[in-house]
Order: C-alpha cells, then sequence, then structure tokens
C-alpha cells in the first residue's frame, strides 16, 4: 500500500464491513432472492448477490496486498453503480438527514475507487 493509505484503509473497513455482516447474517440470501429475483434477476438473484457480497470481501485482501487495483476498482464501480440505478436512484441523494437510503454513499465509493485506481491523474493548469 504504497499510495492512496488512508483511502485504501478506509475503502477496505467499508468492503469488509458491508460484505461480512450481510453473509454471516443471512440479508445476502434475502437479498438476492426477496429483491434481486423480484425485479427481474430471477432465477440468479440468489447467486448474483453471492457474487457482488464476495467480490467485495475479495476485494478488501487485494487492496491490502496492492494486487488488481484496477479490475478490482472496475467490480466495484460497477456493483455501485447498479446498486445506484437499480436500489438507491428513487430514494434520491440523501443517505440520512435529507432523505434515507439515497445515493450519495454510493457516488464518495465510486469516486473512491476512481482516485484508487487512477491516483497520478492531475489536472492541466489553464492559462489565462
Amino acid at each position: 500500500m504504497k499510495k492512496n493509505y488512508f483511502l485504501r484503509c478506509a475503502l477496505s473497513v467499508i468492503l469488509l464491513m458491508h460484505s461480512a455482516i450481510s453473509i454471516f447474517s443471512g440479508d445476502v440470501n434475502n437479498f438476492g432472492i426477496h429483491y434481486l429475483d423480484t425485479i427481474g434477476f430471477s432465477p440468479i438473484g440468489l447467486y448474483l448477490a453471492w457474487l457482488i457480497k464476495l467480490t467485495h470481501l475479495v476485494s478488501v485482501f487485494l487492496i491490502w496486498k496492492d494486487r488488481f487495483i484496477k479490475p478490482v476498482a472496475l467490480c466495484n464501480i460497477i456493483i455501485f453503480a447498479l446498486g445506484i440505478y437499480y436500489i438507491h436512484w428513487e430514494n434520491g441523494w440523501f443517505v440520512v438527514g435529507g432523505g434515507t437510503n439515497g445515493i450519495e454513499f454510493n457516488v464518495l465509493l465510486i469516486f473512491s475507487f476512481i482516485n484508487l485506481m487512477l491516483p497520478e491523474v492531475r489536472l492541466k493548469k489553464i492559462n489565462q
């Protein structure tokens, strides 16, 4: 973890908690069967839910080992973007406060993964 140490720590904790808790509580099964299957992903909703959670879980270890960062980032960006589309969009922007279950947290995670994937991007100075 040569670059973006604090970003990697934060993303790792978030992904670990987001995956491990739902795996151990059984919520991943409910998400697959009672949500994904009902919005058109049947009969693969359960498998898709597990794929999402296992992707998050494996990502934690790959981020810490500084391996496959771009594929890890791309996979998680896709997951969070689809989460915005299928789950959070209808709830607006705010996760708490001005609303609930909105897109703001996913947007932050997407841009955090972009920064992890492209840490050296700098904007060119515009001469006036």
